[in-house]
């Protein structure tokens, strides 16, 4: 469900621009007379338009009649779309808008549908012509040179063999050989030198006479030598041959291997949620096997409530009496008794959508294992949270009501009472017996900096009182800032999807502004419904959407659902920042949020930029958590966060047909298991490049990761 959580109060202004004539200016210039133009054809025929790799094509087609473009692809723009006379208009192409994600199209190839009219009366004639469009893409080539990565994202190989699919590569560099006794003059007069080196000679010797090449040797002991051989079993069987050797056997090659192996939760709809694995918590959740992440950490989500009585988040959460509190001032909120102890997400009547506040718990502090039972078909195990078993509980503190609606003043009181400040309520003042470390925000609105005031001097106040306020950036489809995201003092986070290759891209209903700062998963657009994480549930492909715990109010029982939004990103940020304080990477705000941004993963444009800010969080980089995985490959992106998946050859070598744009390529280690590779801990190298029609052709070269 993709919704917007807050409905906060703005201000509209229109501005009237009248023009002004002066009656009394200079007069007027005499007409211009010029010659009747030539009429053009009364009709159109089948044209054939090739931009080449040009960007623009101007278009003057002689025509007597009216005209209108009823169709044209996608990655074509035009100056106007119908006119009288002549077919004068200029085509665009936005070569990017149509590349695929495998980049492999070398011209892109349209059709562009005219309707058209002419004469009069007896006259008067109509038809449609289609016209056809090609241009030429451009190349950006390269080599991933990495010797485990030739292939894209192939397993190291093992000293066993190979991984299923991988290209063909020596699996011996040569033969080792070792002799049952140590050679001397007496016992091969013929060679000469110290005893170490004697073991090397008398097997080249033999390979040699063998009619073998030999292209180096190395002594190892005063009876064993290595020898860098082409054919590995011809020189096996011809230093078996010889008596006095003990044994000959391939100098085999070994690769690096993954030193642990990914945790996947077994609960039920745990495969569901792929953005852990997105973002490295294979390797995090390993990391948390060594029982270090025991310091307490409370993460306050502000919200709607939640669901006390869901079985997936007991023992999660601070409860009545513990600090839980209900902030709404409204008597008329759902539960009709203004603020109070118990933030339950209240059942009203006819209410038909989810719990937010426990669907935002629950990618925070959701349970694994064994649930109690909790209803006839109910799930006996759910969902996982981020936190696993680290010593990380929720303080849940209501501040939207049952129709969706928050003010700032509830969500200022909220946030000051979450960072433990003392809070006036109805003439009582209280504090938290359990002050947050970290707050979380998925809630927002188009307000403007001066109406968002009391909102940004709280989260101010909880900053300086030490918590890290952690705010959803909007789902406004745009790039207007929402508050309280863009606080100076809070953290805003944007959403990211798959994308089907090697990077994410950016949700398209995610607002992208300079106070963005980092970007977590929170689904796909809802309308395009893509399934790129290769989950099915009931046998149909799991759309790209974030699963975590919620509520059914029809049946009033606890459920799982599946959301859209910054909403869902933000809580995965809080997360993170949650298990660096739990296991004492970070002590404070300020460390907290320099390890998320120092360890996100650049995406888009090099550095920060308005969709990603510093980059999607990196879970395993940020806890140094142990590798999982020992894969290679490429990762390539433009300035404006399209990804693209070039196929590598047998020899690592790539070609990527593209639009214009800078592009940069990021050949890389994946040592966390997610798919995208070269990222913060990983080996890694990147290149840039411009592709335009001045400089339509790039090779990268070797690309080394390092």
């Amino acid at each position: 469900m993709h919704r917007t959580p807050i409905r906060l109060a703005w201000l509209l202004s229109a501005t009237l621009f009248l023009g002004a004539c002066d009656v009394n200016g200079p007069p007027s210039p005499p007409p211009v007379t010029t010659p009747e133009p030539t009429p053009g054809p009364a009709t159109l025929t089948a044209q054939s338009l090739d931009l080449g790799q040009r960007t623009t094509l101007p278009l003057d087609v002689p025509f007597a009649g009216r005209w209108t473009v009823v169709d044209y692809p996608d990655w074509l723009r035009l100056s106007t779309q119908g006119g009288q006379g002549n077919v004068r208009l200029t085509v665009t192409a936005d070569r990017a808008a149509h590349t695929g994600l495998a980049a492999d199209q070398p011209t892109l190839n349209g059709k562009l549908t005219l309707d058209w009219s002419s004469g009069s009366g007896s006259a008067a004639q109509s038809g449609r012509v289609t016209w056809t469009v090609t241009a030429g893409q451009f190349s950006l080539s390269g080599r991933l040179a990495s010797p485990a990565a030739q292939g894209q994202g192939v397993q190291g190989l093992h000293a066993q063999g190979q991984d299923a699919g991988a290209p063909t590569r020596p699996t011996a560099a040569g033969v080792i050989v070792k002799y049952r006794a140590p050679l001397t003059a007496q016992s091969a007069p013929a060679l000469t030198g110290h005893a170490p080196t004697l073991a090397a000679q008398q097997a080249a010797t033999t390979l040699t006479r063998a009619g073998l090449s030999v292209q180096g040797t190395r002594p190892l002991t005063e009876r064993s030598a290595a020898l860098r051989v082409r054919d590995v079993p011809a020189a096996l069987n011809a230093l078996r041959a010889d008596p006095a050797v003990e044994y000959a056997i391939p100098d085999v090659i070994l690769r690096t291997q993954a030193t642990a192996a990914p945790v996947t939760p077994t609960d039920q709809f745990a495969g569901l949620q792929w953005a852990y694995p997105l973002t490295g918590y294979g390797a995090a959740w390993r990391d948390m096997d060594a029982g270090t992440y025991t310091r307490p950490v409370t993460v306050a989500v502000i919200d709607t409530g939640v669901r006390f009585d869901h079985p997936d988040l007991q023992g999660q959460l601070w409860r009545t009496g513990e600090g839980a509190l209900d902030l709404i001032t409204d008597t008329g909120n759902g539960d009709g008794d203004g603020p109070d102890a118990d933030p339950t997400d209240p059942l009203v009547t006819g209410r038909t959508t989810g719990s937010h506040g426990t669907h935002v718990t629950g990618i925070i502090v959701a349970r694994w294992g064994q649930n109690a039972a909790s209803c006839a078909g109910c799930s006996l195990t759910g969902v996982v949270g981020a936190t696993r078993n680290a010593n990380v509980k929720v303080l849940p503190v209501r501040v939207i009501d049952a129709s969706g609606n928050a003010t700032e003043s509830d969500v200022a009181t909220a946030v000051r009472y979450a960072a433990g400040l003392p809070v006036t309520v109805n003439g009582v003042t209280t504090r938290t017996p359990h002050p947050a470390q970290v707050i979380n925000l998925s809630l927002g609105g188009e307000i403007s900096a001066a109406n968002a005031q009391a909102m940004c001097e709280a989260v101010t106040d909880a900053r300086t009182a030490g918590a890290l306020v952690i705010a959803a950036a909007g789902n406004g489809y745009g790039t207007t800032p929402y508050y309280p995201a863009a606080c100076p003092d809070a953290v805003a986070v944007g959403s990211v999807s798959l994308s089907g290759g090697s990077a994410p891209i950016h949700s398209i209903f995610s607002n992208a502004y300079p106070q963005v700062q980092l970007a977590a998963p929170g689904g796909s657009d809802p309308t395009a419904s893509t399934s790129f994480n290769g989950a099915t549930l009931n046998g149909q492909p799991f759309p790209d959407v974030i699963l975590s715990t919620s509520w059914d109010y029809v049946k009033d029982e606890p459920n799982y659902e599946a959301e859209v939004g910054t909403s869902q990103a933000s809580p995965q940020v809080a997360a993170l920042a949650a298990l660096l304080l739990a296991k004492g990477v970070t002590s404070d705000a300020a460390g907290t949020l320099a390890r998320l941004n120092a360890t996100a993963t650049d995406l888009g444009a090099a550095g920060r930029d308005d969709q990603f800010g510093y980059g999607l969080i990196n879970a395993a980089a940020a806890l140094n958590a142990p590798a999982v995985s020992n894969r290679s490959g490429l990762r390539l992106q433009d300035s404006r966060g399209h990804t693209f998946q070039p196929a590598l050859d047998a020899l690592g070598r790539f070609q990527a047909w593209l639009g214009d744009g800078t592009y940069r390529a990021v050949a890389g280690e994946d040592l966390n298991g997610n798919g995208i590779y070269g990222e913060t801990g990983e080996r890694r190298a990147e290149r840039s490049a411009t592709l335009s029609a001045e400089q339509p052709s790039v090779d990268l070269g070797d690309m080394q990761p390092r």
